[in-house]
């Protein structure tokens, strides 16, 4: 099994009172995608952090296999949720990847 993170923090742009919003929405579609992404376990977005925290979301996957992440990286379903609901509202990626 793979676990694949990902931690982002939103553009300046984005004003404080969108963020909830932007969140849940971010959160909802990235979850949907376990059980239409083939290899994808599970999904979990973070999104009440302490205020500590230095990003404001955290993507937590479990992937069948290192090719099951790369498969995913790739996945229609995936891209579209990560140019529609992601990458317009984000910054300052950080991923981390490993086996377990």
């Amino acid at each position: 099994m793979v676990k694949h993170m990902v931690m982002w923090s939103f553009k300046e742009e984005i004003p404080e009172e969108k963020k909830p919003e932007l969140k849940a929405q971010i959160k909802e579609h990235l979850e949907g995608l376990v059980g239409v992404v083939p290899g994808l376990i599970k999904a979990e977005v973070v999104t009440d952090l302490l205020p500590s925290s230095t990003r404001d979301l955290c993507l937590i996957t479990e992937l069948e296999s290192a090719e099951a992440l790369a498969a995913y990286a790739v996945n229609p379903n995936h891209v579209h949720v990560a140019d529609t609901y992601v990458r317009p509202n984000v910054c300052d990626r950080v991923a981390m990847d490993f086996e377990v």
